[in-house]
C-alpha cells in the first residue's frame, strides 16, 4: 500500500494477542462511528465456523457497527464452546467500544479444531480498541493474515449527490480458495449511504464476478466471510439508478483487484492465469468448462512446469459435461494459437507458447465456436511449495 487508506467515519486497528506462534499481529478491528447498513456473503461449506453462524443471524437486522477478527485459530468444530467463544469475543468488543453487542460481527481464520484462546482475545481487546485510528486499515489487513505473505487492501472513490465517497477493503486468503462464495475473509467499508437491500444486491453481484471466479487449490474454507458496511459519513447518498450503477462498477473493480491480489499471493503460486472460455452455447456452459480446466491438477502442474501441454486443457474441457465439438476447438496462449479446429498448430507454435507460459502472468483462451456464451476465471499453477506449506501448516 503506497499510502494509508481511509474512509470517513471508520477506524481500524490490529494488535498481537499471542494467538499466532510468531507474535505477529493477529487480532483486528473495523469500527463505524455510527450504525451502518450492512451486507454479507458467507461460505457454502456445510461445515461452518461459529463466527459464520453468529454473523448469519446478526446481519439479518441490516445494521452493524463493528467487525472484530482474529487469525491463527478458525474457531471451527469446537462444539458449544466455539459459539460461547464467538459470543464472548463480540461481547468484549461491545464492552470496550460501548456499542450494542448485536451490532458486533466476528470473524476467525486459522487452524480448524483447535480450542479457541478466549483469554488471549479478552486481554488484548482493550489494546485493540485503544489502537483504533483513521489510517489503521493496514494494521487490520496484516492482523488477518495466515499463510499470506503480504497484506491485501485497496480503495476506490466515487461521487453521488454532488458528494465524494470512498470504498475501502481488506482481504486475506492464500489457500482454501475456490469459487464457492468468497473463500477467504474480506471486510469492506464505504462512507456512502445506501439501503441495506441495495447493498446486499451490489455485494452479491460483485462477489460473483470476482471471488467466485478465482481458484488456487479447489478447496472451500469453513470460515469464508465478506462483510460490507455503509455508514453515510461522506454525505453521499446512493439512490438513483445511475448512482447505483456507478457504485456497482466501483465495487466490482475493487473486489476484482483484491481477488487478483489473493491469487498472486496464493500458496506457492508462481503463475497467474486469466482463463477465458468463449463460443459456448451459454454462459453457464462456458463457466462449467472454465471451472473444470481451472481446477485440473494436470493443467495446473503443467503451468508450474512451464509446459504448454495443450492436450491437458482440451481433455479437461472434454470431461466438463458440456456439449462441444472437438473438431471446432481453437486454443490460444496470449495471442499465440496452439490449436485450430481441434488440431495442434505444430512445433513453431509450441515454441512461441512456451515463451508465453514462462511469464508470471498470461492468458489462456478456448473458443468452442458454438454460440455466444462466455466465462472467465482466474487460476494459477500447483507448485512444490504448495505441498510443503500445507504439509507443515499445523506444525
Amino acid at each position: 500500500m503506497q499510502q494509508p487508506l481511509t474512509c470517513k467515519g471508520f477506524t481500524a486497528s490490529g494488535v498481537a494477542a499471542g494467538i499466532k506462534k510468531n507474535n505477529d499481529l493477529d487480532l483486528g478491528m473495523l469500527v463505524s462511528d455510527r450504525p451502518a447498513q450492512v451486507a454479507a456473503v458467507f461460505t457454502n461449506n456445510r461445515v461452518q465456523a461459529a463466527p459464520v453462524k453468529l454473523d448469519r443471524q446478526r446481519v439479518k437486522s441490516g445494521v452493524a457497527r463493528v467487525v472484530v477478527a482474529n487469525a491463527g485459530n478458525a474457531n471451527c468444530a469446537n462444539g458449544p464452546q466455539g459459539m460461547d467463544a464467538a459470543l464472548a469475543m463480540s461481547a468484549e468488543a461491545a464492552s470496550v467500544l460501548n456499542v450494542p453487542e448485536d451490532q458486533v460481527l466476528v470473524a476467525s481464520t486459522g487452524v480448524i479444531g483447535a480450542p479457541f484462546p478466549s483469554d488471549k482475545v479478552a486481554s488484548a481487546m482493550p489494546r485493540l480498541a485503544d489502537a483504533l485510528c483513521e489510517d489503521g486499515i493496514g494494521d487490520l489487513a496484516r492482523a488477518i493474515m495466515t499463510t499470506d505473505t503480504v497484506p491485501k487492501a485497496a480503495g476506490r472513490e466515487g461521487q453521488a449527490d454532488n458528494a465524494n465517497y470512498r470504498i475501502v477493503a481488506v482481504a486475506k486468503g492464500a489457500g482454501m480458495i475456490r469459487p464457492d462464495m468468497a473463500t477467504m475473509l474480506c471486510f469492506i467499508c464505504t462512507d456512502a449511504e445506501m439501503a441495506a437491500d441495495d447493498l446486499q444486491r451490489a455485494l452479491g453481484q460483485a462477489v460473483d464476478a470476482s471471488f467466485n471466479r478465482i481458484t488456487i487449490d479447489g478447496d472451500t474454507s469453513t470460515n469464508d466471510t465478506v462483510i460490507l458496511m455503509a455508514n453515510g459519513a461522506s454525505g453521499a447518498v446512493v439512490h438513483s439508478q445511475d448512482d447505483k450503477k456507478t457504485f456497482q462498477r466501483l465495487l466490482d473493480d475493487l473486489l476484482m483487484d483484491l481477488a487478483r491480489q489473493l491469487v498472486k499471493d496464493g500458496e506457492g503460486v508462481t503463475k497467474v492465469v486469466d482463463l477465458t472460455v468463449q463460443g459456448a452455447h451459454s454462459d453457464e456452459d462456458a463457466y462449467q468448462i472454465a471451472d473444470t480446466i481451472a481446477h485440473s491438477p494436470l493443467v495446473k502442474t503443467a503451468f508450474f512446469g512451464e509446459d504448454a501441454n495443450w492436450g491437458r486443457i482440451i481433455a479437461a474441457a472434454g470431461r466438463a459435461g458440456v456439449d462441444l465439438d472437438p473438431d471446432r476447438l481453437d486454443l490460444f496462449f496470449d495471442t499465440v494459437q496452439m490449436v485450430k479446429n481441434g488440431t495442434g498448430c505444430g512445433m513453431a507454435a509450441e515454441t512461441e507458447a512456451t515463451a508465453v507460459i514462462k511469464k508470471p502472468e498470461f492468458s489462456v483462451t478456448l473458443d468452442l465456436h458454438l454460440g455466444t456464451g462466455q466465462a472467465t476465471m482466474l487460476t494459477c499453477d500447483f507448485s512444490l511449495d504448495y505441498v510443503k506449506i500445507n504439509a507443515d501448516y499445523r506444525s
